[in-house]
């Protein structure tokens, strides 16, 4: 599953986050990517995020991908590792567990 991502330079997290040098903190991709599953799956309990791992920053204006591969098995918490991608290089990635 993928979806994309495109933060606009007047995103309300940005003016403090490295002034002169805006980038998108990476709260706000972890948002994201919790929104494309929800969009996906509907409401999810409360999530953890066991290993998260951003390698390379979002520039604002800039469009990347999230690419969600769940890895849950039955009668276990949902769980999903993704990955963000600009073109085809990787922002960050991480798993995700509900419950």
């Amino acid at each position: 599953m993928s979806t994309t991502v495109h933060i606009d330079h007047d995103h309300p997290s940005l003016p403090g986050h490295f002034p002169g040098n805006p980038v998108v903190p990476g709260v706000v991709l972890l948002e994201r990517v919790v929104a494309a599953i929800e969009a996906r799956h509907g409401p999810l309990p409360p999530l953890r995020f066991p290993q998260v791992k951003f390698v390379r920053p979002l520039l604002p204006g800039h469009t990347a991908r999230i690419e969600l591969s769940p890895t849950g098995q039955d009668g276990e918490p949902p769980r999903w590792r993704f990955r963000v991608l600009e073109k085809e290089q990787v922002l960050a990635t991480g798993d995700i567990v509900g419950g």
